[in-house]
């Protein structure tokens, strides 16, 4: 994958690109948004905290596909207020740390999700190549 973000362009507000190119016949990976619910159906208070068990579960899903973080294009994001920008956004970073590539990024502010407990939500696009198999870092 590579990275686009042109110099013509003023540059991304914090650590994302402002585009991704996928080449051609490489194996993609859509997630469904994943909310900041632990397996035992506990919730964390802080946005962080949240967007911390979202970014595993992706971490999870990207493994059943022989793909890791590095292998993110983009990551789609939403939480309810701007008080929790912060926290999606230290989360976020911790888990693209050196993948030596910023994927491109979507951050919207939402009115709310399903339970008012919910402060982030966050999907992503994957993307490996075809021949890479059982070669992920996650």
């Amino acid at each position: 994958m590579k990275e686009l973000t042109p110099e013509s362009l003023r540059p991304p507000f914090a650590a994302y690109a402002h585009g991704t190119e996928i080449p051609a016949g490489w194996r993609l990976v859509r997630t469904s948004g994943q909310l900041g619910i632990s397996v035992d159906d506990s919730i964390p208070e802080s946005a962080y905290e949240q967007a911390r068990i979202c970014f595993g579960n992706i971490v999870e899903i990207l493994r059943a596909a022989d793909m890791g973080p590095s292998d993110v294009a983009h990551v789609s994001a939403y939480v309810t207020d701007r008080e929790h920008m912060a926290g999606y956004m230290r989360a976020r970073d911790e888990f693209a740390a050196g993948s030596g590539r910023l994927p491109s990024s979507t951050l919207l502010i939402v009115s709310g999700f399903t339970r008012p407990e919910f402060k982030v939500e966050v999907e992503v696009w994957g993307a490996a190549p075809p021949d890479r198999f059982g070669k992920n870092e996650a």
